[in-house]
């Protein structure tokens, strides 16, 4: 009887691990298109999907006005590109602004230029209406972009999402504690 009992037992195990391995897609565990766009970035100059087609890129979504998670969260993608940078990558990163009434090019490139982005990698974007930025984060990227009631403060995902050379969303990680040697990892995978 406990021969029986123990071969069942592995073979159950057995089973388990082969079921959550197929049921592990890795990169394409999301595999969310991202939306074609029309931008300026902190330049002025224009930014599409068509531009980023090819790369494998990180994005984030920020405004400048923002006192609560854009601060940490714009610091810690700085600190990322600085990762990348030193490993010899180079991965597009692109900021959407949340707040695109507010932000404009100037605004943009002196909120990156507080965080030492290096803009020749870096694009922050707008040049859109709210309704569009809400439309493709809520698209493209599954998340909420909305006014708190009562306040200038704009509530938005405060994710950092990895983009394939294809365009498909395949990871986010958290913006405010990034797992930076995941994302270096991942990154790397999908070069």
């Amino acid at each position: 009887m406990n021969l029986f009992r123990t071969s069942w037992l592995l073979a159950l195990v057995a089973l388990m691990v082969i079921l959550s391995a197929c049921g592990d897609s890795g990169q394409d565990a999301l595999d969310w298109e991202v939306q074609p766009f029309d931008a300026v970035n902190q330049e002025g100059e224009s930014v599409s999907l068509d531009d980023l087609k090819g790369d494998v890129w990180l994005t984030s979504f920020i405004f400048t006005n923002c006192v609560t998670v854009c601060p940490p969260m714009t610091a810690n993608m700085a600190q990322l590109q600085q990762q990348l940078e030193d490993e010899g990558l180079t991965v597009p990163i692109v900021s959407f602004s949340v707040d695109p009434e507010r932000d404009d090019p100037q605004a943009l490139k002196a909120y990156g230029e507080e965080f030492n982005a290096d803009f020749s990698s870096w694009q922050f974007l707008t040049g859109y209406s709210f309704e569009d930025i809400q439309h493709f984060s809520s698209e493209s990227f599954k998340s909420l972009v909305q006014f708190e009631e009562d306040s200038d403060q704009v509530m938005h995902t405060t994710s950092f999402f990895l983009v394939n050379d294809s365009g498909v969303v395949v990871q986010k990680y958290n913006g405010i504690a990034p797992p930076y040697e995941e994302i270096l990892n991942d990154i790397k995978s999908l070069r």
